[in-house]
């Protein structure tokens, strides 16, 4: 078995926390984050073993089905998700820049784990849904090449459940840009 994470995502705070104990009264899984986001829904975010966190996921997804926006489970993330969801990943070598927008945040982690494991690049940041009235984008860094293949798995990788909005490849960045995105 190995370590995974998952995450359920609901409209309202109230269903949200509700899941949040179903979850982890359902198996063996540590709550990484449990919180509101733009515009007032709930993201509980969760890690462990792969059978448990998939039947937390799976709980919570049937029992508050018909309030659930998105979920996922994944079964060995990349690890660059981590610091990209906080904002904090130290990026030295600035190459090309790709932008990817969801209109959910588990399908932002999705795609942002799909591109960590596309191409080599690097993710810089995730926002999941803050002052984005629910809408969540990822940043990342790379050569134009890598960066285009990351950005079209991506593309797929969220629209499976049609949550991808839109997406751009910068080539050459200029400075100026560099310094309001980092």
């Amino acid at each position: 078995m190995s370590k995974a994470i998952g995450m359920a995502e609901y409209q309202t705070v109230s269903t949200g926390i509700e899941a949040a104990d179903l979850m982890v009264k359902t198996a063996d899984v540590d709550v990484i984050e449990a919180q509101v986001v733009c515009p007032g829904k709930y993201i509980i975010i969760i890690t462990g073993e792969l059978s448990a966190v998939k039947a937390s996921v799976d709980a919570a997804s049937l029992k508050f089905g018909t309030k659930q926006i998105d979920s996922f489970v994944l079964g060995n993330p990349d690890e660059s998700i981590f610091p990209a969801i906080y904002g904090v990943n130290e990026i030295e070598n600035k190459k090309a820049l790709g932008v990817l927008e969801t209109y959910s945040c588990a399908a932002m982690i999705v795609a942002a784990d799909t591109a960590a494991k596309t191409a080599d690049v690097q993710l810089i940041e995730m926002r999941l849904a803050r002052g984005m009235c629910g809408k969540s984008y990822m940043l990342i860094t790379g050569e134009v090449a890598a960066i285009k293949a990351a950005i079209e798995r991506a593309e797929v990788a969220a629209g499976d459940k049609g949550m991808f909005l839109d997406s751009s490849v910068i080539a050459n960045p200029d400075d100026k840009l560099w310094e309001t995105v980092m």
